[in-house]
């Protein structure tokens, strides 16, 4: 089988993992996802060629015919039933625990496995190899009557179990005729009944994902899509902190032999808003609050001076890139990054991102912590940050690693930075402040219209003064800087789809960038085309493109970051938080609504 992107995510808000369509867990990070893979073969040598690889977790049946996969109904559990040519069946149910218990949210760094007997007598061989140090070599282990314990990385890990553990550290093939019952977490004595106790888990853990889905205000039509892409978007927080990352993953390439690998396990304030801005779409608040924790730590620690694009899941400004050279990468496909040069970045549309982020608390009546006169101070700085940025050059928010200019989209996200305190201020009864930063967000949009319109070609350009196209001058209309009815954004919206799309799908932008020029398209962008689509009237035309989008989606129902241009293939990182958000949204605007079936 060789690697893809065909991966089943599954996760806690504090652990993660792929699973890949041969039921083996081939991604895992600990002690946290931005740590060390101690499953790595997603970006190692593939099992099915080479029988000493390493990095993975599989359950394997003698004479194996055929895997079939998917989840429990609205939960982020795996069910995989392995058939071998007599018909015997194994069931592998894949989780990570998580429920409510003594007043506070169980989300351990753990992975349960749950194998059964559906049918015959299988044969199973189970191999659990673990890797340290990006891949430089297997974990070393111990051994007691029923753990093996996994040292020599960022974390020591056992994995407790009621199967014979000489079946197990000498992948030796043994009959499945009782279930079989895993637990690999942390190195601690598991003091309980195991099966009895995993059990236990399923049924909470269940209970818990279909509690929080009922929790969604979903769209009429296409609510498995939609609420598969919550779940998922919920399993990319950090919860511990309120981080929210952009991807499980790193160094997946953007297309063959790019070398556009990058790694996004981290939190991009522009990614988490778009996710907030989502679920916030699909009534899901507790996601929303928990990253106000977070944004409000980073706000604390710049004292409103220059924040980052990103930061790490702990809030650490520090993400040094370095290339992790044990592991050949995708494919082979090389390097594997660790850590974003992107932290060093300009990247102006970040002050509005904050903002437009948590202005919500300041009206939302259903928040736990309401947004305080108190809150709103701390953010001003934030504005005048954005204020004073909002016609200088930056790397823009597809991170230019070459190249810098002044950037429509950065202004426009520094408008809505004074734009949306001015909303706030209003809202909490600060009238002089409401005037002030009125005022500014009218210097900020004066200068937008002046610079970034260009005359010649009637249309928005993507830099002050230039002529370039780009996909995110369709967001324009998102922050309501421009109405869809505006015959400014008209012409924009039609030089964007006629410069940057290929065939259903959108580039970024078409220029040679630091890399060359882009071979596949962004998934976001062409949800971006079609939002503009529908609210441009073309309703049909942006419904037949996001059927065409969830066509393209994994068997998981996700997507990663870019597609090719003929749509045979997912690259990029995944699962990619930006396409989710995109899906979300596109189903919630295009949807009929609920009254045309009550």
């Amino acid at each position: 089988m060789t690697q893809s992107l065909d991966l089943f995510p599954i996760g806690n808000c504090a652990a993660s993992g792929l699973i890949d369509r041969a039921g083996r867990l081939v991604w895992a990070c600990a002690p946290r996802v931005d740590g060390d893979p101690v499953f790595s073969t997603l970006l190692g040598a593939d099992p099915d060629e080479h029988a000493d690889a390493q990095g993975y977790w599989s359950v394997e049946l003698e004479d194996q015919a055929s895997v079939r996969q998917s989840y429990l109904r609205n939960t982020p559990i795996l069910v995989t039933e392995i058939t071998d040519k007599a018909g015997a069946i194994a069931q592998v149910i894949d989780f990570c625990p998580r429920y409510r218990q003594f007043g506070r949210v169980y989300r351990p760094l753990a992975f349960i496995r749950l194998i059964r007997p559906i049918a015959g007598v299988p044969k199973i061989r189970i191999k659990l190899r673990p890797t340290v140090n990006w891949g430089e070599r297997a974990a070393e282990r111990t051994t007691g009557s029923n753990h093996i314990r996994f040292i020599g990385g960022e974390m020591t890990l056992r994995m407790t179990t009621d199967a014979p553990i000489s079946h197990i550290s000498g992948e030796r093939l043994f009959r499945l005729e009782e279930p079989v019952s895993m637990f690999l977490g942390p190195d601690e004595g598991f003091d309980a009944d195991l099966t009895a106790t995993t059990e236990r888990m399923l049924k909470e853990t269940t209970a818990y994902w279909r509690g929080w889905v009922r929790t969604l205000s979903v769209p009429l039509e296409w609510q498995e899509a939609v609420i598969r892409a919550a779940i998922t978007l919920k399993l990319c927080a950090h919860e511990e902190t309120g981080a929210i990352v952009a991807a499980m993953t790193t160094s997946i390439p953007e297309h063959e032999g790019s070398q556009r690998n990058w790694d996004y396990r981290y939190c991009w304030l522009r990614d988490a808003y778009y996710v907030v801005q989502a679920l916030n779409r699909l009534g899901a608040a507790d996601m929303l609050e928990n990253y106000l924790g977070y944004l409000r730590n980073i706000v604390d620690r710049s004292k409103g001076g220059h924040v980052q694009p990103l930061y790490g899941v702990g809030l650490e400004p520090s993400l040094t890139e370095r290339f992790a050279e044990h592991l050949p990468g995708y494919r082979g496909m090389g390097p594997v990054r660790v850590g974003n040069q992107a932290h060093e970045h300009l990247q102006h549309d970040v002050y509005g991102q904050i903002i437009l982020s948590t202005v919500q608390a300041f009206f939302d009546q259903r928040l736990l912590r309401p947004a305080t006169v108190e809150d709103f101070r701390s953010l001003e700085p934030v504005g005048e940050r954005a204020f004073e940025l909002h016609d200088k050059p930056d790397a823009s928010l597809w991170e230019f690693r070459g190249r810098e200019n002044v950037h429509t989209y950065s202004a426009v996200m520094c408008w809505a930075a004074c734009d949306r305190l001015g909303n706030a201020a209003a809202k909490l009864g600060l009238l002089e402040r409401a005037d002030f930063w009125n005022g500014r967000a009218s210097i900020v949009r004066a200068t937008i219209e002046d610079k970034a319109w260009n005359k010649d070609l009637g249309r928005f350009a993507a830099t002050f003064g230039g002529d370039e196209l780009d996909a995110s001058l369709l967001q324009l209309v998102d922050v309501r800087f421009v109405s869809p009815e505006d015959p400014r954004m008209a012409a924009t919206i039609a030089a964007v789809e006629k410069g940057l799309r290929r065939g259903p799908y959108m580039l970024r932008y078409a220029i040679p960038d630091d890399f060359g020029e882009p071979k596949t398209a962004f998934n976001i962008c062409t949800f971006w085309l079609i939002e503009a689509l529908h609210l441009s009237g073309r309703a049909e035309e942006a419904r037949t493109l996001f059927e065409e989008m969830l066509d393209r989606r994994t068997a998981a129902g996700l997507l990663s970051e870019d597609i090719a241009f003929d749509g045979a293939e997912l690259w990029g990182n995944y699962p990619q938080t930006y396409s989710l958000v995109g899906l979300i949204n596109c189903a919630t605007m295009l949807s009929r609504p609920w009254s045309s079936v009550r």
